[in-house]
């Protein structure tokens, strides 16, 4: 059996979450736990590099000793983007990753602590015929399991899980980008 087949024809209601499977085949109720990752040191200085977000709570050990904190912790952007990274979204079947919302950050991650990623599909919604609307509740969780932050997230899922060896449908592109130039905003319709 091929990585990206799946294991069952009909949706698994309340059972763990079919990643390869198309669109239509997913149903709310599914559920998801991710592998664990560790962040360190590298992780806070690289972050701080790509973003400029070089505020003491996360670059200086001695203001961020003196903090309510009592060190350093890892910015709340880059636990939801290490979060993001966790999460197994087989690229034949996503899209695109199409909103993040209602982010709520409830503790610190901390040097050398640990993330997960706990999740349930909380929403489906077809678009076209090529690709439907699946939203999720993340929960994001340290090695003690205890709630570091919480996301709701949607990304664009295939319909079709036959149409893979095709070239993808552009109509959220081609069409879009046609007669722009390549400094103005496109918007993403849905």
């Amino acid at each position: 059996m091929s990585q990206h087949a799946s294991t069952s024809s009909a949706p698994s209601v309340n059972g763990t979450m079919p990643w390869s499977d198309p669109f239509d085949r997913l149903s709310v109720g599914q559920r998801f736990r991710s592998g664990q990752r560790a962040v360190g040191e590298t992780d806070l200085a690289v972050f701080s590099a790509l973003t400029g977000d070089w505020h003491p709570q996360h670059s200086d050990p001695e203001w961020a000793a003196r903090s309510p904190f009592g060190e350093r912790i890892a910015h709340g952007m880059l636990t939801l983007s290490l979060a993001v990274g966790l999460v197994p979204l087989d690229p034949d079947c996503v899209l695109a990753l199409r909103r993040v919302g209602d982010v709520v950050f409830k503790r610190p991650v901390r040097l050398n602590e640990s993330i997960c990623v706990a999740g349930e599909v909380v929403s489906l919604a077809p678009i076209d015929d090529q690709a439907g609307l699946v939203g999720f509740s993340w929960a994001i969780r340290n090695q003690d399991d205890a709630l570091v932050c919480r996301a709701r997230v949607e990304v664009l899922w295939r319909r079709d899980g036959g149409a893979r060896e095709q070239a993808l449908p552009m109509y959220w592109h081609d069409a879009v980008m046609e007669g722009t130039s390549p400094s103005e905003f496109v918007p993403v319709p849905l």
